[in-house]
């Protein structure tokens, strides 16, 4: 089972794309709205170093922006 989940904010449309990409692989994920979680906000920023969203965590790594072909390198 992959460990997926999706940094976002609520006008970001990469978010949007990265979210429909992963339902259309029917591919489970969390969303974390960092907008709204600031605590969330700061962890991101701890762990990558980049402010911008989406960030996907897939089983401990790191897909930065909308990458299709990345997300599917990383899933099992």
């Amino acid at each position: 089972m992959n460990q997926i989940t999706v940094y976002t904010t609520s006008t970001c449309p990469y978010c949007t794309m990265m979210k429909s990409f992963l339902d259309a692989q029917s591919l489970p994920y969390k969303e974390v709205n960092v907008q709204q979680d600031p605590v969330a906000a700061n962890r991101l920023v701890a762990a990558t170093g980049q402010m911008g969203v989406p960030q996907t965590e897939i089983n401990g790594q790191w897909v930065l922006g909308f990458d299709p072909d990345q997300v599917l390198r990383l899933v099992k």
